[in-house]
């Protein structure tokens, strides 16, 4: 399927691309799963010849923010977040009494980072793009001593007993942020991830693959006050939890997927609402009057007045899985024509201008003037 995305560019991302897309009746989420999970394991052996001959791993959107802050995460290292809140407390540091969240990282055999090797993470970091305020940092010497950006607040003990929660051994480094939950796990994915490429455990040529379930139904927006689809009205929530529709909304989990290659979304989709009370409910839950819901979406309302299926499916960038498989950072280098930033096509120098007999023939006028 040939497509266009409305959304901002980034190297990952063209306006126009390619999908593998397959939209099934009759159908649950097992068979979605397991119907893709066999047309990766081929393409990785048709392409590559790695076999993948066990089940691939599956991780719930909760567990995949708990652990890599990401509902992405590159499984091809460790490095998995600890949560250090509850020992961390009572101590007179405001940064760590006040925050919400206070997450680290255990960076193996870096003890031996210098001053200046830790300055420059705390600036990568700061990065306005990441917006972390600062980094903590502990060390476990060779010999087992502990040395600590914030030794000033906290004993060795507690210091060590942050580093057997973590489980660090001699000769690692712990690195350490604090702050709101989501955001903060946000900029611990981002320092993990640097200090996965850094270490050299982010190899192209490694594939880790994991299925990513379990996602919310529904995404709250503190500046409207109202909740949002995450993945869109359309979406079954989770059988199991469609009785907190209206009780807890914001902990109803969506029938949704995402297929995760090295930390890219390879490709996603979910089970679709077929009932016309449940779709109702989903348009009332997210702020839709029955008026506007009839307007936008009369069609597919309609329609189940004659008996939609079960249906679900599932898009896999092509692209992408492309370039992944090439071991290539960017889409653009596997797109024959692909767009800038901009969205223009400097092979061809495209969009060009118009030619006024083009727009004649359009009844288009581009010389209007704003009436007074």
């Amino acid at each position: 399927v040939k497509c266009f995305r409305d959304e901002d560019l980034r190297a990952d991302r063209q306006p126009e691309f390619t999908q593998i897309d397959c939209e099934m009746s009759f159908v649950n989420q097992e068979d979605v799963l397991q119907m893709f999970e066999g047309l990766v394991k081929h393409i990785f052996k048709y392409v590559k010849d790695i076999d993948f001959t066990e089940p691939f791993p599956r991780m719930t959107w909760a567990d995949a923010m708990r652990l890599y802050g990401s509902d992405k995460p590159d499984t091809r290292f460790g490095m998995e977040f600890v949560e250090l809140k509850d020992l961390t407390g009572g101590k007179g540091f405001a940064v760590l009494d006040d925050a919400e969240y206070v997450g680290a990282i255990v960076a193996p055999g870096c003890a031996d980072y210098t001053r200046k090797q830790l300055d420059q993470l705390t600036d990568f970091v700061k990065r306005p793009q990441i917006g972390a305020k600062g980094m903590m940092w502990v060390k476990i010497e060779a010999d087992g001593s502990i040395k600590s950006s914030v030794s000033k607040f906290y004993s060795e003990d507690d210091l060590r007993t942050w580093a057997d929660r973590a489980g660090a051994k001699a000769g690692d480094l712990m690195l350490i942020l604090a702050g709101q939950t989501m955001k903060t796990r946000k900029q611990l994915c981002e320092l993990r991830l640097e200090m996965g490429s850094r270490l050299g455990l982010r190899d192209p040529q490694n594939f880790s693959c994991l299925w990513v379930v379990d996602f919310p139904l529904f995404e709250w927006d503190e500046e409207t006050q109202r909740y949002y689809a995450m993945h869109h009205p359309f979406t079954a929530p989770n059988p199991d939890d469609i009785h907190l529709l209206d009780s807890d909304t914001g902990a109803v989990r969506a029938t949704a997927y995402d297929m995760v290659v090295n930390g890219n979304e390879l490709g996603g989709g979910s089970i679709r609402i077929h009932e016309a009370e449940l779709q109702d409910k989903m348009f009332r839950l997210l702020g839709l009057s029955e008026e506007d819901a009839q307007y936008k979406f009369g069609f597919l309302m309609n329609a189940f007045k004659y008996g939609a299926p079960p249906h679900g499916g599932l898009a896999f960038g092509f692209d992408r899985f492309v370039s992944i498989l090439a071991g290539l950072d960017s889409i653009r280098d596997v797109i024959a024509f692909p767009k800038n930033n901009s969205g223009r096509d400097m092979m061809i120098d495209a969009p060009a201008a118009i030619d006024y007999s083009q727009l004649d023939e359009l009844c288009i006028r581009l010389d209007l003037k704003e009436k007074e």
